[in-house]
């Protein structure tokens, strides 16, 4: 099993994100992925918001 990744950067948003979230899984970084949101981009916690982050998480690792 290969890692999975979501980057920040790809994402457009008002805050300037270079957040970029590893992990084994799909749904670890799904999780973590939905705290960052919820904290940092003022996002709701909502079905929509995890179906959208999980529709842009990749397999392998951010580049640098």
């Amino acid at each position: 099993m290969g890692r999975k990744f979501i980057d920040c950067r790809e994402i457009s948003s008002d805050v300037k994100c270079s957040v970029a979230i590893v992990a084994d899984t799909a749904d670890e970084v799904v999780d973590a992925a939905v705290l960052h949101a919820v904290a940092v981009h003022r996002e709701q916690d909502t079905p929509q918001l995890r179906e959208g982050i999980r529709s842009m998480v990749k397999d392998g690792s951010p580049p640098a």
